[in-house]
């Protein structure tokens, strides 16, 4: 007899087997109705009627099929410890001490970027020397730098301008700055203090100084001045080195046959300090109505080579120095 709204007990005692005992199987099989405890989850609820397990067991990386995430039984664990070849961590440590190791081993490749590109920006990887100018400076008016002294005093004077436009200066000078040189002239016309108006003369000065900026004239400044004993024409001509100016100075002059009507001197030194080059040139001419031998001195004779020569060298040492700002 029921009770009426009582329902049937799910839990009750279930009734024996008419047919005998049956046995269990020895895989159950589990299913959502009736869940079966195993390794992987061994709290799996035995009421068929229990809600279903909110927290599923996760998944096993393959080769770990024993209970909570070991191995199974023959299958080798997976390796933990770093592989082969990489650096051990210290004794005690926890491993935060390589971590640290390459950090500090990115900041040093990172500053070392830095510093090449900041070497590289600054050309201090350039293969190219550091131009060595000795103290030179660049001038746009060499003519006001250039020592008139020496010539003066052997009585030769500018001679003044003969028109109004720029050709007909004189004094002339000129120059320019570049990238791998700078360069810088000085043209003067000079007339002798008595010479005669019924001869024609003509005396020239020509100075230039040359900041050599990218390339070093060292290896080729002597060989320039020495290929003019070297040259095959009919002027000869005498070098000497000059001590006492700059690194290096050569004094070309030419030779005198005695076969010349007129009284003419061609003079060049030249001088190399450092990188910077300069070159003075004398070049004289006077027909032979109004030329002599010996020096000036208001005679209007010709100077020789060799006093010629001593004006350059005294005129250049004193040029130089003024371009040497400061020193």
């Amino acid at each position: 007899m029921s009770i009426s709204g009582e329902h049937d007990n799910p839990y009750a005692q279930p009734q024996p087997n008419p047919y005998g005992q049956v046995p269990a199987p020895q895989n159950p099989v589990p299913t959502p109705q009736n869940p079966v405890p195993t390794p992987q989850n061994p709290y799996a609820p035995q009421n068929p009627h229990a809600p279903e397990n909110p927290y599923p067991p996760q998944a096993i990386p393959p080769g770990l099929t024993g209970g909570y995430g070991y191995p199974a039984p023959g299958v080798p664990a997976p390796p933990t410890g770093p592989p082969s070849g990489a650096p051990l961590a210290a004794p005690g440590s926890t491993g935060r001490g390589t971590s640290g190791w390459l950090w500090a081993v990115g900041g040093v490749v990172a500053a070392s970027a830095i510093w090449a590109s900041l070497l590289f920006a600054t050309g201090g990887f350039s293969s190219e020397p550091d131009p060595d100018l000795a103290g030179y400076a660049y001038t746009s008016d060499l003519c006001a730098d250039t020592s008139m002294t020496p010539f003066e005093d052997a009585h030769y004077k500018t001679k003044a301008s003969t028109g109004t436009a720029s050709k007909d200066d004189n004094p002339q000078h000129s120059g320019a700055q570049l990238k791998s040189l700078d360069t810088m002239t000085c043209n003067i016309s000079f007339e002798q203090d008595g010479a005669s108006t019924s001869a024609y003369s003509s005396t020239w000065l020509y100075n230039t100084a040359t900041l050599h900026k990218q390339t070093d004239p060292t290896p080729e400044f002597a060989d320039g001045y020495r290929s003019y004993e070297k040259q095959d024409t009919s002027v000869g001509y005498q070098v000497e080195a000059v001590p006492g100016i700059g690194d290096e100075a050569y004094l070309v002059t030419r030779k005198d046959d005695g076969s010349s009507t007129s009284s003419s001197s061609y003079v060049i030194l030249g001088v190399r300090d450092g990188w910077m080059t300069y070159q003075s040139t004398w070049s004289s001419y006077a027909s032979s109505s109004g030329s002599g031998s010996g020096s000036g001195s208001g005679s209007g004779k010709q100077p020789t080579a060799t006093e010629v020569a001593t004006m350059l060298k005294t005129s250049a040492t004193e040029t130089l120095r003024r371009l040497r700002p400061g020193r």
